[in-house]
């Protein structure tokens, strides 16, 4: 079968591997038909992720039919279609208990990083019970591509860990495909503003019409300074970092109110300083998180009733012999205006 594979940092190639196997008894085999490229498979690119290995086959999020299932899985079978999650649990240690899946101690975030991934033609998974989803009636597979891992990512890790709530004021650094779905779900809690902070002025216009009330380029020296302005000078109840790098979680420190919280979503790959010499007496939280993809069947239920449309993200498309292309398509989005790209591999 044809897979994407890592081989060191910035390399990377298209290559001939053998069908993965059955190993467990709870896995499945799923042939891939739509998969993505993610910001994360970038950062393993750079070396910002050493735990993965060379020779391991990229991605982790994707749409296919079940090939084979292993005898102990019981409610999935050959034929069925399913969304892959970005993380693997078993649902049964103790963490997957308490609902932190992404800290399972038999899975976590392992396909694309510690296990091969889903940029092949074929992927396996283990604890296929609780790390699929049947796609429901009504939910197309590029919808259900975006549910992998954005979605969840930004509706858990910004939303609901950023405690946003009717009336809030929310500031949220980075308009790339985090930070939008950020957006869009935060519109659940109909906060009063949504301040979207990007570089890249044609990410903002897109932000814009996604229902951000107002749009800051982060290059304008005074940034911080019309952030504040917007909120009468008292700071953002919600800072959502989406991008990965100190500058931008820095500025969170600087636009958060008294009692307000910073919901660091973006991977980083270096230090960031913390100015507890201003935030030491703000009543601030700082939160931190690996998505946990507990919400992903609600998300499912939102996008099936179109309460929120994930293809609108989509800019581009390629075949599974065009990811080459695709990478650099997407590592260069500030040139080519991706978003997501969608990987058609069935």
């Amino acid at each position: 079968m044809k897979a994407l594979v890592y081989n060191g940092p910035g390399k990377k190639s298209l290559e001939e591997r053998p069908m993965p196997q059955i190993q467990m008894p709870t896995d499945a085999v799923v042939k891939i038909l739509k998969t993505t490229i993610c910001g994360t498979d970038l950062h393993i690119l750079k070396g910002d992720v050493p735990t993965c290995e060379r020779g391991r086959v990229l991605g982790h999020e994707g749409v296919g039919v079940i090939e084979q299932a292993g005898p102990a899985v019981t409610g999935l079978e050959r034929g069925d279609k399913v969304l892959i999650s970005c993380i693997t649990s078993c649902g049964k240690c103790e963490n997957c208990r308490k609902g932190m899946y992404s800290h399972c101690a038999h899975g976590g975030w392992i396909l694309g990083h510690k296990i091969d991934g889903t940029q092949a033609e074929y992927v396996r998974i283990p604890f296929a019970e609780t790390s699929l989803y049947k796609l429901p009636e009504g939910v197309e597979d590029e919808a259900a591509v975006m549910l992998s891992d954005i979605f969840p990512t930004g509706y858990e890790c910004g939303v609901l860990n950023g405690k946003i709530k009717p009336g809030d004021t929310v500031a949220i650094i980075g308009s790339g495909p985090i930070g939008l779905a950020v957006l869009l779900t935060a519109q659940f809690y109909t906060p009063a503003q949504i301040i979207m902070v990007d570089v890249d002025n044609k990410r903002l216009e897109v932000a814009k019409s996604l229902g951000a009330t107002h749009i800051i380029n982060a290059g304008d020296e005074q940034a911080v300074e019309k952030i504040l302005e917007l909120t009468e000078g008292k700071g953002v109840d919600a800072a959502v970092e989406a991008v990965g790098i100190p500058a931008s979680f820095v500025m969170c420190e600087d636009i958060v109110a008294p009692g307000g919280v910073i919901a660091n979503v973006g991977v980083h790959g270096s230090k960031v300083d913390l100015h507890l010499e201003d935030l030491w007496s703000q009543n601030i939280t700082i939160t931190t998180r690996l998505v946990d993809t507990v919400t992903t069947p609600m998300l499912l239920k939102t996008v099936q009733a179109k309460k929120i449309i994930p293809t609108k993200l989509i800019t581009h498309r390629f075949s599974l012999d065009e990811i080459i292309t695709a990478y650099e398509v997407f590592g260069k989005a500030a040139e080519t205006n991706a978003l997501k790209v969608i990987i058609n591999a069935g």
